[in-house]
């Protein structure tokens, strides 16, 4: 948590993929963590969506472009800010789904 929020602090944008339950440790996820930090009032994440994508630009003001997500949903296009105003969009599905398909047929029925 120190180092990330450090990080925005010192004007590095970052991009961050939170897709595991939340844990005691972040009981409202990585974002609710970060943004309780930087900022008093700090949103919950729905009981719908418990997971974060969470793109920050860190500027005059440190903003977040959150995406909540669930198991089972289609990942969303999610901007990586490269200079504040300015960022392009990685897409997420189809790049998990290019380097899905190429693992070997063998190791994608033992992961299936």
């Amino acid at each position: 948590m120190d180092k990330t929020c450090d990080l925005l602090e010192h004007k590095i944008h970052l991009l961050i993929l939170d897709l595991f339950p939340p844990t005691r440790r972040d009981p409202q996820g990585i974002h609710a963590a970060i943004w309780r930090e930087l900022v008093e009032d700090a949103s919950l994440p729905s009981p719908d969506k418990p997971l974060t994508l969470a793109a920050y630009e860190s500027s005059l003001v440190i903003r977040a472009f959150v995406e909540p997500v669930a198991v089972g949903d289609a990942l969303p296009d999610i901007p990586l800010i490269l200079e504040p105003g300015w960022a392009v969009n990685v897409p997420l599905e189809r790049t998990y789904d290019a380097a899905w398909q190429a693992v070997p047929r063998r190791w994608r029925n033992v992961l299936a």
